[in-house]
């Protein structure tokens, strides 16, 4: 029965995350720290390792849809290494609380982010395949970033990565949500190897999810050709915002 929770759990998160182009990270990790009671190395280790899964099975679906701007990609995939590594080792240094409040106040700017986001109509590109020019060292910059915090708050960076693609870097939405998911695929890939290394991961728990996770990513991006998510990013913003307030709350409590 708990197998299966976790399996249906993965698949869920897997679909939207795939979706909208976000890692299920920012689902799992609350899940496991406020509703199991882990700590932050195996919350964040376990948790890379599903959205590592979801995010190579998005890819593949996406490689088959020619959405990939592998150009792009390459780039910005070499400027999450530094970053990956770095905050699978620097995780072991927060507290309980400190994670909460780092975290917690990660989700709240999400939030506000992402509900900005799907207020903003996307801005009209004028090309349409996967070759165009752009900001390479912007680019790079933004990915370095995104690597350190995906491994050190074990979440997909595409939250990041996606809008910062789109409104910063001029990409087409359908290509920064694919081109994120092959970034993410080799980034959490980092991480999660030194994850592994330092015992971080619940391979009990990270299998089912996965593999939950690696179907619902099918799902997601078959959805994503028909879905308008604009509603459904709200709906997330929201959900976001309120469970960072909960946990910069027990944060600043001490639960």
């Amino acid at each position: 029965m708990v197998t299966a929770g976790f399996f249906a759990l993965g698949l869920a998160v897997g679909s939207f995350g795939t979706l909208v182009g976000i890692g299920g990270g920012i689902f799992l990790v609350p899940i496991f720290i406020l509703g199991l009671g882990w700590e932050p190395q195996q919350a964040v280790g376990t948790s890379l390792m599903v959205v590592f899964l979801n995010a190579l099975s998005g890819t593949l679906a996406y490689v088959k849809q020619q959405k990939i701007y592998y150009q792009a990609a390459y780039w910005f995939s070499a400027a999450t290494f530094p970053g990956a590594v770095l905050g699978s080792y620097l995780v072991h240094y927060f507290s309980g609380s400190g994670f909460k409040l780092a975290f917690g106040s990660l989700l709240v700017f999400l939030g506000t982010l992402m509900f900005v986001r799907s207020r903003m109509a996307a801005p009209k590109a004028e090309h349409a395949t996967t070759d165009f020019p752009y900001n390479r060292s912007l680019g790079v910059a933004i990915s370095a970033v995104v690597g350190f915090l995906s491994s050190i708050l074990g979440i997909g960076g595409g939250v990041i990565h996606v809008p910062a693609m789109i409104y910063m870097l001029g990409f087409p939405a359908h290509i920064a949500t694919a081109t994120s998911h092959f970034v993410l695929a080799l980034s959490t890939l980092f991480g999660v190897v030194s994850h592994l290394v330092m015992q971080n991961v619940v391979l009990a728990v990270a299998i089912p999810l996965g593999i939950g996770a690696v179907l619902g990513a099918q799902v997601g991006a078959k959805w994503s050709l028909k879905v308008k998510s604009k509603a459904i990013t709200a709906l997330l913003a929201f959900s976001l915002f309120a469970l960072g307030v909960r946990l910069v709350a027990t944060a600043w409590l001490g639960k």
